[in-house]
């Protein structure tokens, strides 16, 4: 899936969206810097890495389609530029998809990370499994917040979260309807 959006810059930020796959155990390492974390709880550690990489590669890889991690590559070159993903979780005993994304520096502030979110968007209303998509960011993680309400996310407010485990922080709770979009219809 591709995508594009005029970041702060107006640079045009075109994406493809790549399912995780082995290959891309060194964009986790290299989204996994301090200065990526600090809204996260920090980098984690080498076991941890290769645990996450092994879970989102098993995400991508399931048959049953329960969410996607993807390699969120920069356009016409194809260069890696992030990690974004959607998988299932609950709000209020209600299952819903949750999304969450990380875009390296030299990328930040093109629109990578909205054309992203709007890529993943459109993947997750097509899966037709939830009617929700919900992202969590830090309330002090202001870019991640601008990217949630571009790409029209409606906030709920905040919320107490902890993450990771045994971490308290407050978030920004912000839902997508993923009811599909109705067009136009025939003859009307």
């Amino acid at each position: 899936m591709e995508s594009g959006e005029r970041g702060e810059r107006g640079e045009r930020a075109g994406v493809r969206l790549v399912p995780w796959s082995d290959e891309d155990s060194g964009l986790l390492r290299a989204v996994n810097a301090p200065e990526l974390m600090e809204h996260l709880g920090g980098p984690e550690s080498e076991e941890k890495l290769v645990t996450r990489q092994r879970r989102y590669v098993e995400l991508s890889a399931a048959a049953d389609r329960p969410g996607c991690m993807f390699r969120i590559e920069v356009l016409p070159e194809g260069r890696p530029a992030g990690s974004i993903g959607f998988w299932e979780s609950s709000w209020e005993g209600e299952p819903v998809y949750e999304t969450g994304w990380t875009v390296l520096p030299g990328f930040q502030g093109r629109g990578v990370a909205t054309a992203a979110t709007r890529a993943v968007i459109a993947r997750a209303r097509a899966e037709g499994r939830f009617r929700s998509l919900f992202a969590f960011p830090s309330t002090d993680n202001a870019p991640s917040n601008a990217v949630c309400r571009k790409a029209g996310f409606t906030l709920l407010g905040e919320r107490g979260y902890e993450y990771p485990p045994g971490r308290p922080m407050r978030c920004n709770a912000w839902r997508l309807d993923l009811t599909p979009i109705q067009g136009p219809t025939a003859g009307a």
